[in-house]
């Protein structure tokens, strides 16, 4: 298992915490972050700690091609997005990011947003600032807690958390 994963599944449960069955969370049910909505067979409540690993592990660690990030605060910041959004939401910000910051270079060309982090979307990343990538990051994942609040209000009080994201 990657060392970096190791390290970012730790600091995930910090935020993400416990048990908590919220009737007005879009996920339902959820401990670890792991959510019914997402996972309907399996039993939330009882969980366990390993087991939520090993689903991070597969389904957003490898599933987002995180094992090809370099730099560990990049691969921290694209794991937490994709636990909190969803899965392929991570890579195409990604994807996006790095077609805002080549706009006016053509030291890479603009990236198939497909939200598959594969050797095109890599050597692109290895091109660029790793502190603008992560402002960038930010930007584009604050704006999609903007975009949901708008849309559904009764989401506001999340908002304050979500910022500890960003």
């Amino acid at each position: 298992m990657n060392p970096y994963f190791k390290k970012a599944f730790i600091e995930l449960i910090g935020i993400e915490g416990g048990y908590v069955n919220d009737p007005t969370d879009r996920g339902g049910e959820t401990k670890y972050g792991i959510s019914k909505r997402s996972y309907p067979h399996l039993d939330i409540k009882n969980l366990t700690l390993q087991q939520a690993e090993e689903i991070y592990y597969r389904d957003f660690w490898k599933a987002n091609g995180l094992d090809n990030i370099i730099k560990y605060e990049l691969a921290l910041e694209l794991f937490d997005t994709g636990v909190n959004m969803g899965v392929g939401v991570a890579p195409r910000f990604l994807q996006e990011a790095l077609n805002l910051m080549n706009r006016n270079q053509r030291d890479f060309p603009d990236l198939v947003v497909d939200g598959k982090i594969g050797p095109v979307s890599i050597a692109a990343y290895k091109k660029v600032d790793d502190r603008i990538l992560l402002k960038v990051l930010n930007g584009l994942q604050f704006r999609r807690y903007v975009e949901i609040c708008e849309k559904r209000p009764d989401q506001e009080k999340y908002f304050n958390g979500w910022m500890k994201r960003v």
